[in-house]
């Protein structure tokens, strides 16, 4: 096979393992609320270690290869790192902002609309109606967003991940197929990462496979569009500030939205479950460098 075919269809196959994390999280019905606080943990736990032990180690090495002085390499990487939370911080302050102002106008509308009731208890009745429609209606563009955070964020992190892999396996098809197994195993829990919270908040499993699937999708395309049109541009310091910065998102939505969500639906599930999620990755790891 040629070294290009192979490479594309060695990142596929990594890349395409977020489609199966999506899978294992519907084999049963819609998440109920200890199994979502569990996975929601889980992905935390996902998240938060892949990020500092992998991720940011990464940034290190190739911000130290760039500047040729680990001080500086490690230096340049922790700026990386906090910028990309102050960066999602700010998306995340912009969104929200709307998001509020949206919720704001609805109760309005809503009180506006029972006002113009004879019956006060009427009112009441639609009122409360009004109140858990609005509830629910929060809880689910809340668990909708953070799904699109996280799927934003892996997508992110795969798409120089899937050149780093596509390049190693043009140079040494052996290396290469090692680092795609490596990936392909941690890509499984952030399949699971995106997709839970948007099942639970769509009620549509085809809606959060696609979503889980696209944000795998990056591997591939990353490879692509790196290969044939960035090559020229890309060097250590972009996998290095890359790799940095989206350490830094993806422990922002592990803290500010996986983790405080997963509460409010389980007290001591949430943690068993970033236990796990630690793991796993771990474990995916391990299985790697051994």
């Amino acid at each position: 096979m040629e070294p290009i075919a192979l490479a594309f269809l060695v990142t596929l196959g990594a890349g395409l393992a977020t489609g199966i994390g999506s899978l294992l999280a519907f084999t049963r019905t819609k998440p109920s609320d200890k199994f979502l606080a569990f996975m929601l943990g889980l992905s935390a736990g996902v998240m938060i270690y892949v990020s500092l032990v992998e991720i940011f180690q990464k940034a290190v090495v190739s911000l130290t290869a760039a500047f040729g002085d680990s001080g500086q390499g490690y230096l340049w990487a922790t700026v990386g790192f906090f910028g990309g939370f102050i960066v999602i911080a700010i998306i995340d302050k912009i969104f929200g902002h709307f998001h509020d102002h949206g919720e704001e106008d609805t109760v309005t509308h809503n009180h506006a609309h029972h006002e113009h009731h004879d019956d006060a208890h009427d009112v009441d009745i639609a009122g409360m109606v009004s109140e858990m429609d609005a509830s629910e209606e929060k809880e689910r563009r809340g668990l909708m967003r953070m799904g699109l955070f996280t799927a934003m964020a892996i997508a992110i992190h795969n798409f120089p991940e899937g050149l780093a892999t596509f390049m190693a396996t043009i140079q040494q098809p052996s290396l290469g197929i090692a680092f795609a197994v490596a990936i392909a195993i941690h890509n499984i829990p952030e399949g699971v990462a995106v997709s839970i919270p948007i099942y639970r908040a769509t009620g549509s499993k085809v809606k959060a496979f696609w979503y889980s699937f696209a944000s795998g999708l990056a591997e591939p395309v990353g490879a692509l569009l790196g290969f044939y049109l960035l090559s020229q541009f890309i060097n250590e310091y972009f996998f290095g500030v890359i790799f940095a910065g989206v350490a830094g998102v993806m422990v922002y939505i592990s803290l500010d939205e996986l983790l405080p969500t997963a509460k409010r639906y389980d007290h001591h599930l949430p943690i068993m479950g970033v236990f796990v999620g630690m793991a796993i990755m771990a474990a995916s790891l391990v299985l790697f460098v051994v």
